[in-house]
């Protein structure tokens, strides 16, 4: 199928405001499906583009629901997905849907796969991160710094909040690199394929904590988590201090120093303060 010719036929153009670049090549589109493990089962995709990924999807899922936001890919879809009776083409912007919508379509225990542009990465993920438990898997592919935050390990300089909230209830993984020559139009920076698995969630009872915890570590970075924790909770260093050395961490340590289990460590700490 040829994909740049269907384009050209339906006199389509590409929408920067999207962040629309396609891959094609199929090889590479089922090694994204063999990343996501799909083997049966629902798939819900977010950024149906061309239907490239949604063809090679259908092949091994037992459903797609796929959303596309671009309303002008409507009749190259028609062609390319005219043989795909088993995917369900939402036109709309998935991020207008609650999670709960979107679970009346995909059901249980479903996997998500998708290209999306930088700008919704982080607020897409932390919806299924913070929202629901009904997810199996997360496989984006996205800009390759992005997918290197995510799984950055403690003290490396790509660590953050994301990284902690993110590896709090998933296994991640980047698993693949690939070039900006494999998408079409072809952008500027290369990306890679992450993978999230939703298999160790820590015991985390009150999430807004949790994630208040987290944010306070990393708002002022390089400064020491006294500080941050003294300016995010409203409390005086002394009190700060105390909370840090009920943990055993050094009173000089710093929230980008700390993995995902002291973080909970922390938080812990907090709750049992009475914080909020």
């Amino acid at each position: 199928m040829n994909i740049k010719q269907i384009l050209n036929n339906s006199g389509f153009r590409f929408n920067k405001q999207f962040g629309q670049n396609f891959l094609t090549d199929d090889a590479v589109l089922e090694s994204i499906c063999a990343d996501a493990g799909i083997d049966g089962g629902t798939v819900l995709e977010v950024g149906t583009g061309a239907g490239t990924l949604t063809r090679v999807l259908a092949r091994h899922a037992d459903k797609v629901v796929t959303f596309e936001i671009d309303r002008n890919l409507q009749p190259v879809l028609a062609a390319t997905l005219a043989d795909c009776a088993n995917v369900q083409l939402v036109i709309g912007d998935v991020m207008r849907y609650t999670v709960e919508q979107i679970e009346q379509l995909c059901g249980d225990n479903y996997r998500i796969v998708a290209n999306i542009p930088y700008y919704i990465t982080s607020p897409f993920i932390m919806r299924f991160v913070e929202e629901t438990d009904r997810v199996r898997s997360i496989t984006l592919t996205v800009q390759k710094e992005v997918a290197e935050r995510l799984a950055a390990s403690a003290g490396t300089k790509e660590y953050g909040a994301i990284s902690v909230a993110v590896q709090s209830v998933a296994r991640v993984t980047v698993t693949r690199i690939l070039s900006k020559e494999l998408f079409y139009p072809v952008p500027k920076v290369d990306s890679a394929v992450v993978a999230l698995v939703f298999d160790r969630r820590e015991d985390i009872a009150d999430r807004a904590l949790f994630r208040k915890t987290v944010r306070a570590a990393f708002a002022m970075r390089r400064k020491t988590l006294v500080n941050c924790l003294s300016v995010g909770f409203g409390i005086d260093k002394e009190h700060a201090s105390r909370i840090i050395e009920r943990c055993g961490f050094a009173s000089n340590c710093r929230g980008e120093e700390l993995n995902v289990a002291e973080f909970v460590k922390l938080y812990e700490s907090i709750q049992g303060e009475g914080l909020k």
